[in-house]
């Protein structure tokens, strides 16, 4: 994330993110489940701006009218976490401008979350560095720790264990997102408790190969290896998963994936001007009547 102060606010880009590997290892006993995943964080990005309140109160803005601004979105659960922690008292207005889509495995709100702790973090000055942060932030959600690590982690653990990865190339992108979103509490759901996760630990369940093609920036060997658990529980709940990745695999990308717990599909591209000749034929098309969204994209450095 990026982190810009103009004159008394302060300003916080939070990245989307996209998962090249993710597998169940199995559920927990406090109901979460055991993951291995590998995530990068891409330039698609939502802006918070973060100002005092004098008044007390928190207050948030959102562009987004589906968007709750109530007490259970993440971003003022983690106002209101900081506040408890730090014991301050202020008030703060937040502006949240939405460009990462809901429901749509990109991890839109945890970023948000993560970006609202480092907002607040420079707003008070508070000197929390990001281990600190990255703790505050697995009390939120799954995800809000990885974005104080990127852009590339391998996160295990219910995803709040961290281990910062250098990417040895930019990854050019496309990301199509249908109408309709997931529930990623339904998509767990629907995944059968039979199914073995990975063909063989070695080989699939720790991620090693594609670890190293990431490290090593071989976009052909990466496409190969991308791998996502959720992806056929997902398509059997959205159809529109399905035909979208059957699409991006007819345009001959290097690999084709969903997005965590869907419902965002995306097909890594050779380079960038591969990633743009991909988004031109896919713009064309249009599921359940409506236009899937689709955004050429970057991994951050």
């Amino acid at each position: 994330m990026w982190i810009q102060r103009h004159g008394s606010a302060v300003r916080v880009w939070a990245p989307a993110k996209i998962n090249l590997f993710l597998e169940v290892l199995g559920r927990r006993a406090d109901g979460y489940h055991d993951l291995a995943s590998l995530m990068v964080t891409v330039g698609l990005c939502d802006s918070l701006e973060f100002r005092e309140n004098p008044s007390g109160q928190i207050r948030l803005e959102c562009d987004h009218p589906e968007l709750s601004t109530g007490s259970d979105n993440l971003v003022c659960r983690a106002v209101q976490l900081i506040r408890d922690r730090f014991g301050v008292s202020v008030g703060v207005d937040v502006r949240l401008h939405k460009r990462i889509p809901l429901q749509a495995g990109l991890a839109g709100g945890s970023s948000d979350a993560a970006a609202t702790l480092a907002g607040l973090n420079a707003l008070w000055r508070l000197g929390l560095d990001r281990r600190q942060l990255g703790l505050l932030g697995a009390e939120l959600g799954s995800d809000v720790t990885f974005f104080f690590f990127g852009p590339a982690a391998w996160c295990t653990g219910r995803g709040e264990i961290v281990e910062p990865l250098s990417v040895g190339r930019p990854l050019d992108l496309i990301l199509a997102c249908p109408a309709v979103g997931l529930s990623t509490a339904s998509v767990f759901q629907a995944l059968r408790s039979g199914e073995p996760p990975g063909n063989t630990w070695g080989e699939v369940c720790d991620g090693t190969a594609v670890r190293q093609a990431l490290r090593s920036g071989e976009v052909i060997e990466l496409g190969r290896l991308l791998h996502n658990r959720l992806q056929e529980p997902a398509q059997r709940l959205c159809p529109a998963v399905a035909r979208l990745r059957q699409r991006l695999e007819a345009l001959a990308p290097a690999g084709v994936l969903m997005s965590g717990s869907g419902s965002t599909v995306f097909a890594l591209g050779r380079d960038a001007a591969d990633a743009l000749r991909m988004a031109r034929v896919l713009r064309d098309v249009r599921e359940d009547g409506e236009q899937a969204r689709v955004f050429v994209v970057r991994s951050c450095d």
